[in-house]
């Protein structure tokens, strides 16, 4: 066997790779340095990486130029790069937004006849379109709602959290079926939807709060048969969209005999800690559920411009530790900002993987960008997840088997010393050094 090494550091210091290829060893014996890959241990297969189009980011795609839209796109959705295939979209304003908005606001319009799509056609439609247009690719779309619009939510705003109100309840189902249809009948494919992003989180923006009595209720008796209703129930519904350590508890109170068969599996974001416990519970007790994160980005209120390398390994180090407990697909959240993390109507700013300075009207990669596309780029869909250990917690490592029968190895070396790796499969072992605070792939060809 053979094994191609490929490095990426963590930081802003670029791509320092070996390029090399190690043969593998039947001969060495060791016991101490290494990683062990198990190809005969099989877990979960992989779906794929993608990112959110809220409203600020296609804002900022719509000011670049044709050659920046083109370079943008093709970085994100070919194949060569970082191979995205799924879309996040939230439905009526969040954060990311221009400002405040909702697509009805009649409170008596039972039949939504007043409901209107141009907010999204303005701005995230075009770039949705664009990416049809430029790449080829047509992604798929997971629907996230923030808010109900004001006069459905018991606090009379689409901020500062409130609850739906009851009496809504029917009209509100309606109104997210008729987001979906929108979609559908612009030529695009809606692959799944979360029903309420953030649901435990009283926000200074748009945002909603529920109990899992609330959303269990919404669900099973009112959004669930108005899907069927309108011709939806092949759309996946998934639950909690919010950081994962309060999961498992969420899916227990709303899955039941009932609800079982309603449900494609449970959504969580990353910005409250590891929790990848949560993942292993969430899966053994509902063995048939998908687990995806649905959003992630490095947040300015956390991370200081200067502590790029930092924010990187966090990143990775989230991204293994949930690949390695159930998670089959990852979103990112803005596919790009300003130079100043935005806009955002609510200044919330963040960093995306690419931002645009309006003033030099210079597109830039941020750091991160390269951890993400280091996963995205190597972890192609429809892998399936092997066994590994490792012999030290200073190196997370993941470990797949690709539709062509390679073996993929991402190891991520979070220290500040070089660290040895003896990779054993079946008897056999290669040796390499990870550099500090790095990111290193291999691919095996199994002879």
């Amino acid at each position: 066997m053979k094994i191609k090494l490929d490095t990426t550091s963590g930081n802003d210091r670029g791509v320092c790779g070996f390029g090399q290829t190690v043969v593998f060893d039947s001969g060495c014996e060791v016991e101490n340095g290494v990683v062990n890959l198990c190809p005969d241990v099989t877990y979960d297969t992989f779906e794929g990486f993608g990112g959110a189009i809220t409203e600020a980011a296609a804002y900022v795609y719509s000011l670049l130029d044709e050659t920046q839209k083109e370079e943008l796109l093709l970085a994100y959705f070919t194949p060569e790069r970082m191979n995205y295939t799924m879309v996040r979209i939230h439905l009526d304003s969040c954060d990311f937004c221009l400002g405040e908005y909702e697509a009805m606001s009649e409170p008596r319009d039972y039949a939504l006849n007043s409901f209107s799509f141009a907010r999204t056609e303005q701005y995230i439609l075009p770039m949705l379109r664009d990416v049809e247009r430029i790449t080829g690719k047509k992604p798929e779309l997971m629907l996230s709602p923030w808010s109900p619009p004001a006069f459905m939510k018991t606090n009379g705003k689409r901020q500062q959290g409130g609850g739906l109100k009851p009496a809504c309840y029917e009209m509100w189902a309606a109104y997210l079926c008729r987001y979906i249809k929108a979609f559908q009948e612009c030529g695009f494919t809606v692959r799944r939807i979360s029903l309420q992003n953030e649901p435990h989180a009283v926000q200074t923006w748009d945002s909603c709060v529920y109990t899992p009595g609330e959303q269990k209720l919404f669900l099973e008796a009112y959004m669930y048969p108005a899907m069927v209703k309108a011709g939806l129930d092949d759309v996946e519904i998934f639950l909690w969209d919010h950081n994962k350590e309060r999961l498992y508890e969420w899916m227990c109170s709303v899955i039941d005999k009932h609800t079982d068969s309603m449900v494609a599996g449970g959504a969580f974001h990353w910005y409250s800690g590891d929790h990848f416990e949560m993942l292993d519970m969430v899966k053994q007790r509902f063995p048939d559920k998908q687990l995806i994160l649905s959003e992630s980005c490095i947040e300015l209120s956390k991370y200081e411009s200067h502590e790029t390398d930092r924010a990187c390994v966090s990143l990775s180090h989230e991204i293994i530790g949930d690949l390695n407990h159930g998670m089959t697909a990852f979103y990112d959240w803005n596919l790009i900002l300003d130079e100043q993390g935005g806009p955002s109507y609510v200044e919330n700013p963040c960093m995306a993987p690419f931002h645009y300075n309006r003033e030099s009207r210079k597109l830039s990669a941020m750091p991160h960008q390269k951890c993400l596309e280091f996963f995205s780029h190597n972890l192609v869909k429809g892998s399936v997840r092997i066994g590994s250990s490792c012999y030290t917690e200073q190196i997370d490592v993941t470990a797949w088997k690709q539709p062509d029968g390679t073996l993929v190895v991402l190891l991520l070396n979070k220290s500040e010393q070089l660290l040895p790796v003896y990779l054993r499969i079946r008897q056999e072992t290669a040796s390499f050094l990870l550099p500090p605070r790095s990111l290193t792939s291999g691919i095996v060809e199994v002879e």
